[in-house]
């Protein structure tokens, strides 16, 4: 943990490889914020950081989280984290929560920038005549962090819960991680033939609404306001229309930045307006 002279706190991972130790200069760097209170910010939720934000939690105090991007050119997460081109790759910067909930509507040009790069395409409306169900949890960290049980509580939880709604064959697909079976196969792969796809707060859901496919997810997934949140709705999934996905992906790419634009100030200054609905 490293505190600057605007009282910005940056939660340091002791494990020296990972890329909080590469993001945190350009988050002091960049952060304007000349306030005197403690402004924390936490890369993930491993280590000790869920017991740090339960803390700053209980005392009052400002704390942001920093991940991975909604939209974004992927890292290599193992074993050794490397950011590949730092022009295409983007992290999201939330306050108060691990998922954007809530934002203001802009012109777009975020979006449209994603776009242009090749990161995100035109979302081309809803599949049909799809069958099975995809079962995709967010890790165990997040699962227990979010729903207070194991992942395999909640897999075994909502599994039973499907079935008294459907008879749709119904397939788990767990994060890749080296050695399992999910390991260098797109999500892609699986939502080939998927009907729905649930989850808890993995972004598995962004590409299931951007690849055809409705979910249910979490109240509090980034995906909450285009998806369905009800398990028993599994035969009547929410399918917003265009119009409704083009708003919530242009919210979600005001809440994700390059390492430049976090460093220059382009960040903090986006986040205010967001925040607060004031430009600085």
């Amino acid at each position: 943990m490293e505190r600057h002279g605007n009282m910005l706190v940056t939660h340091k991972m002791k494990w020296g490889d990972c890329l909080s130790h590469q993001i945190w200069p350009y988050i002091e760097k960049g952060w304007k914020d000349d306030s005197d209170r403690n402004i924390n910010f936490f890369w993930g939720l491993g280590a000790n950081n869920i017991g740090l934000i339960r803390e700053c939690e209980r005392l009052g105090e400002e704390w942001w989280y920093v991940d991975v991007g909604y939209f974004t050119e992927q890292i290599t997460r193992y074993p050794k984290p490397e950011i590949h081109n730092k022009e295409y790759t983007y992290f999201r910067i939330v306050k108060g929560g691990i998922h954007t909930k809530d934002g203001i509507l802009t012109d777009g040009k975020r979006l449209d920038e994603l776009t242009d790069k090749g990161i995100v395409g035109i979302y081309p409306g809803w599949a049909e005549n799809r069958k099975k169900i995809l079962v995709c949890p967010s890790s165990p960290t997040v699962t227990y962090y979010i729903n207070n049980i194991s992942q395999e509580e909640w897999i075994d939880k909502t599994v039973k819960e499907l079935k008294k709604h459907t008879d749709r064959e119904i397939v788990v697909r767990n994060k890749p991680r080296p050695g399992n079976k999910w390991w260098n196969k797109p999500i892609t792969e699986d939502l080939k033939d998927t009907y729905c796809l649930v989850t808890n707060m993995s972004l598995s859901a962004i590409d299931a609404v951007t690849n055809n496919v409705p979910a249910i997810t979490d109240k509090i997934n980034v995906a909450s306001s285009v998806t369905t949140t009800d398990l028993s709705m599994i035969e009547t999934p929410y399918k917003p229309n265009v119009k409704a996905i083009r708003e919530w992906m242009t919210v979600m790419s005001e809440h994700q930045f390059t390492l430049n634009e976090i460093g220059s100030g382009v960040a903090y200054e986006a986040l205010k307006r967001q925040y607060e609905n004031k430009v600085l």
